[in-house]
């Protein structure tokens, strides 16, 4: 699939990935909205794993390894796509981070955290892939695996988004009955609008889409808005699942 989204100011050396829809990128600034709120939550689980071997499975373009490689002792990308593979390893493999390119499914190195962003509702056997999981933790590890919301995703009335690299989009208490068949202890998180986001979110409930239409500024503010997105921008709530049905993204984190 062919994008005229390529990410933009690369290290020398290091290929440009395409935008095409099944994962997201920095350097893109189209695309700032998404990969923010991807970020904010690598950021949150970077706290919690200080000092710890982490492995960040389907790790794509690499930002969110990298991210976790600051407070982490050690992290694993792991990637089966050859193009996103290559290009992390060229741009961030330092230190403590490395890549492999492996499918999630199989890659069994032992470690005290697996991080899973956005990606079990691309899978046809989540359940397998769970317990596999929970197989490189061990009794002390944690599994933290997010998803996004099918309630804000798909358009009002739908069963579910049209993004056609999803298999099943999840409710949030069908999000937390998966989690917790393998699991004894489930916390689950949403995540939400803030600040900026949050007022701009307002404005459309109160007719802004009319508003900058009319007055033909639709783009110049677009222009401005979508690249000054920042992580903060966003914001984490613990559930439970009854509580997050208005989550953009649902986060679970698993301990056997």
């Amino acid at each position: 699939m062919t994008s005229s989204y390529v990410q933009r100011d690369q290290p020398e050396g290091v290929p440009p990935l395409a935008l095409t829809g099944e994962r997201t990128l920095p350097d893109v600034p189209e695309e700032n909205y998404w990969y923010r709120r991807h970020l904010v939550v690598y950021e949150w689980i970077a706290e919690r794993v200080r000092g710890k071997r982490v492995i960040d499975m389907a790790s794509g373009e690499g930002y969110g390894s990298d991210v976790l490689g600051r407070s982490a002792a050690s992290v694993v990308g792991v990637e089966a796509n050859p193009e996103a593979f290559e290009h992390a390893r060229l741009r961030y493999e330092a230190g403590g981070v490395r890549f492999e390119r492996a499918l999630v499914e199989e890659f069994a190195e032992p470690a005290d955290a697996v991080v899973f962003l956005q990606t079990i509702e691309h899978l046809q056997d989540p359940d397998a892939t769970l317990e596999h999981f929970r197989s490189i933790v061990g009794a002390g590890g944690a599994v933290f695996v997010s998803t996004p919301n099918v309630l804000t995703l798909a358009p009002k009335g739908a069963e579910r988004s049209d993004n056609p690299w999803h298999v099943h989009e999840y409710l949030p208490e069908e999000f937390e009955r998966l989690c917790r068949r393998h699991f004894q202890r489930v916390e689950l998180h949403g995540l939400f609008h803030a600040r900026k986001l949050r007022v701009h979110e307002l404005a459309l409930r109160g007719g802004w889409d009319r508003v900058h239409k009319a007055l033909g500024v639709t783009e110049p503010f677009y222009r401005w808005f979508t690249p000054a997105i920042a992580a903060s921008d966003f914001a984490l709530r613990a559930g439970p699942a009854g509580r997050l049905h208005r989550a953009l993204d649902l986060l679970a984190v698993c301990r056997p």
